[in-house]
């Protein structure tokens, strides 16, 4: 199975940047169905990115043009670049695996997750 732990979370101010990592052991990231969650207080779990197997991904609307999603070369690891920060992306930050060749921003897929980043966006 596949053990993630995430970091790079923190501070910063709207307009900001921040690049957050996961950590993957057992299987390899290429073998997965990988992708960032965010929770705020008092909401639901959300999908933010997704990554598969060939590198193809998928993002919420609502981090279109701002969040990247990409694995390093010995697909150990996963990042989420994130731009232009707004208050409204403040949350605590997840990384999931899941393996299967369907992928997408369902929260309900995946089967593996970390314990989770906090990301603070202030005005």
């Amino acid at each position: 199975q596949v053990q993630l732990a995430e970091s790079g979370g923190g501070s910063v101010q709207a307009g900001g940047s921040l690049r957050l990592s996961c950590a993957a052991s057992g299987y390899t990231l290429s073998s997965a169905c990988m992708g960032w969650f965010r929770q705020a207080p008092g909401q639901e779990r959300e999908g933010v990115a997704i990554i598969d197997r060939a590198g193809r991904t998928s993002y919420a609307d609502s981090v279109k043009g701002r969040f990247t999603i990409s694995k390093d070369g010995a697909e150990s690891t996963l990042y989420l670049q994130m731009d232009s920060l707004k208050p409204e992306d403040t949350a605590m930050y997840y990384c999931a695996s899941v393996s299967r060749a369907v992928c997408t921003l369902s929260v309900g897929l995946f089967v593996f997750w970390g314990q989770g980043t906090q990301v603070t966006v202030s005005s």
